[in-house]
């Protein structure tokens, strides 16, 4: 059942991928192939990625290539046994047909696909992304709108503490967290009171 015509708003399931410990394939060498290459890195430095293109037309891959060591760029055109070995796609190319063709085998051998551009043909969607320290927040628009999203990131970045203050403020809890002696809801109960206090000091400031 397709739920984007139901007025049910977005059903999707925010998630977020340990790609150090996956293997991703991202076919296309243009801007729209560096755009998503550049988002993975950005977020995860050590991603394990394998770029495929016939032709790599920004340059700014291969730099990148030589930065991030767990990036390997082939110039050659996308293969079926590209495929083998893999926990997901992304296609970033200017064929549609190439991707729909991607789109098929990838689907029979269960790998989740990325399509950039077409929603339809996407098992999962690539967020905004706002980071401060350990702190990270995926922002998506269900494929609507990227720069509604691009906006609330910008929001989000203006409006949150800066990462040093963010880092302590987390690395507190978490110490706070560790003592806390009761079961889970009891600790819950406690970080819930002490968030509380936190969010009520900045909103009188």
């Amino acid at each position: 059942m397709d739920y984007t015509d139901q007025n049910t708003g977005n059903v999707m399931f925010p998630v977020f991928f340990k790609l150090h410990q996956l293997s991703l394939l991202i076919v296309g060498g243009g801007n729209v192939g560096l755009e998503k290459l550049e988002a993975v890195l950005k977020n995860s430095p050590m991603a394990n990625v394998d770029l495929i293109a016939g032709e790599i037309r920004r340059t700014e891959i291969l730099e990148l290539e030589k930065n991030h060591p767990n990036l390997n760029v082939q110039v050659r055109n996308f293969e079926e046994s590209d495929l083998e070995d893999r926990d997901l796609v992304i296609c970033a190319t200017d064929n549609y047909e190439l991707h729909v063709k991607i789109k098929a085998l990838a689907e029979a051998k269960h790998l989740l696909t990325n399509v950039a551009d077409t929603p339809a043909l996407c098992d999962f969607y690539l967020c905004s992304i706002v980071k401060r320290g350990d702190l990270k927040i995926g922002i998506s628009s269900n494929g609507k709108s990227p720069t509604l999203s691009k906006r609330m990131r910008q929001y989000l970045s203006a409006t949150l503490p800066e990462t040093e203050e963010m880092q302590e403020l987390l690395d507190n809890l978490k110490l706070i967290r560790d003592k806390l002696g009761g079961d889970f809801d009891y600790k819950v109960k406690k970080l819930n009171e002490i968030t509380r206090t936190w969010i009520e000091e900045k909103e009188t400031d």
